[in-house]
């Protein structure tokens, strides 16, 4: 059930993090804040598919 996800950075447009979810507990889109090293600072990084 767990599938394999990208997070891009919403300031910078960058996918920094690849990481995994469970899609029956989480059928929406993750949003987590997660640091950006472009910017070097924390930023939200949304899913993407």
């Amino acid at each position: 059930m767990r599938v394999k996800i990208t997070l891009q950075c919403t300031e910078t447009g960058d996918r920094n993090y690849i990481t995994t979810k469970n899609k029956r507990n989480n059928p929406e889109r993750l949003e987590l804040r997660k640091y950006s090293p472009r910017l070097k600072r924390y930023t939200i990084h949304l899913e993407t598919r």
